[in-house]
């Protein structure tokens, strides 16, 4: 096979390769095999369920019956029955009216900030929040004011200002440090400018609230009338996929105008059943949450008795913090080539510019787990993360 010389066209990109190289922001594909190398505190398997022989069952008769792929778009044929089972299921679990199940949480999160806002309203959205809520309020056309970290008196000021539909948008537990919002302020704000509150519950469901039931349920604010849900099937749950929860009429506006939705190839079978699974698993096992938590705060509170400098769990994420990028890389492949998974944050992923180790507790992991991972991650330690050295 020949190709074409190469041309100048495309040279801005090697322009843009060097500076990330020279900053140390190179980013790489790392393909793993089926079987488990390593010991894994970087995935967001919180309840241990991706592979648990009860939901990979439900995935493979998921796509035993209905096939490989969805067909189309919801609209169309991809709308199965599987797929109005597990939003039934959800919404019933998470304690709200209706759900809508997307391809993805971050389509789940698009469909929305986009069908829920527009030219002409303002979307309050936390300085902290996710990717995928930045470029739902991007896409939106509306207003967005970007206020500090957890601040309900600055989201109270901002929708002051605006005269007219508004709405505030949170993740319940911020995906860098694994701090939670303060749902009840917001929520008390919202009422009072008469705004709706967007909460993405992605890591608040399966490990907060009643039973995983998530942080709208432990706050006391799932199915409020002004209150809408977003969340993943692709954590807690180990399948993939996403959904929106909410008042009936929000999800019915959602299916004829959320495009995220409308021109979107359904979720695969395969996922939507694997998600129904675990779902019904967590159901019957419901002390799953409360382990996930409870490693959470053991990992945290042996790192930082050893030194370390790490955020304390809200609910299944420990943030350690790293002195710099390249430390932070460096850090995480030490990790790895001592037998641990670890994420690596660092800018631009990280808005406050700190790069940060961080760890996923799992609701599966053993104690001897706990301390292997404990004793790698301060073991490896940069010189300058503050660990005393032995």
């Amino acid at each position: 096979m020949s190709f074409a010389p190469p041309s100048s066209t495309f040279d801005w990109i090697d322009d843009e390769a060097r500076r990330r190289a020279a900053a140390g922001l190179v980013r790489a594909l790392r393909p793993r095999s089926a079987e488990a190398e390593l010991l894994d505190l970087a995935s967001n398997d919180y309840l241990g369920l991706t592979r648990h022989p009860e939901v990979t069952a439900a995935a493979a008769g998921a796509a035993h019956r209905w096939g490989a792929g969805a067909t189309g778009s919801r609209l169309v044929t991809g709308t199965t029955a599987l797929h109005t089972e597990i939003e039934r299921e959800l919404a019933d679990f998470c304690g709200f009216e209706a759900a809508l199940v997307l391809s993805s949480g971050y389509a789940a999160n698009l469909a929305a900030l986009t069908a829920l806002s527009g030219r002409g309203s303002l979307i309050v959205s936390d300085a902290g929040n996710h990717a995928s809520i930045v470029d739902g309020c991007r896409l939106s056309r509306a207003e967005t004011a970007v206020v500090p970290h957890v601040d309900p008196d600055a989201v109270a000021k901002a929708l002051q200002a605006h005269d007219g539909r508004a709405l505030a948008v949170t993740d319940s537990v911020f995906s860098v440090d694994g701090d939670a919002a303060p749902l009840a302020a917001l929520a008390e704000v919202c009422r009072a400018a008469n705004a709706a509150l967007v909460v993405d519950d992605a890591h608040g469901l399966g490990v907060l609230g009643d039973g995983g039931r998530g942080a709208l349920a432990a706050a006391g604010l799932a199915g409020g009338a002004g209150t809408v849900a977003t969340l993943t099937l692709s954590k807690s749950l180990g399948s993939q996929g996403g959904a929106v929860l909410g008042p009936a009429r929000v999800i019915d506006h959602l299916v004829n105008t959320a495009r995220t939705f409308i021109f979107d190839t359904g979720l695969a079978p395969a996922a939507a059943g694997g998600a129904l699974g675990a779902l019904r698993l967590l159901r019957r096992e419901p002390e799953r949450a409360a382990r996930a938590r409870e490693v959470a705060a053991a990992l945290y509170g042996r790192l930082t008795a050893a030194g370390l400098t790490a955020v304390r769990p809200d609910a299944a994420v420990v943030s350690v913090r790293a002195p710099s990028a390249d430390a932070a890389v460096r850090w995480a492949a030490d990790c790895r080539a001592a037998g641990v998974a670890v994420g690596c944050f660092r800018p631009p992923s990280v808005p406050d510019g700190i790069s940060r180790l961080r760890l996923t507790a799992r609701a599966d992991l053993t104690e001897e787990q706990i301390g292997a991972a404990v004793a790698t991650v301060v073991a490896t330690a940069p010189r300058e993360a503050g660990v005393p050295l032995n």
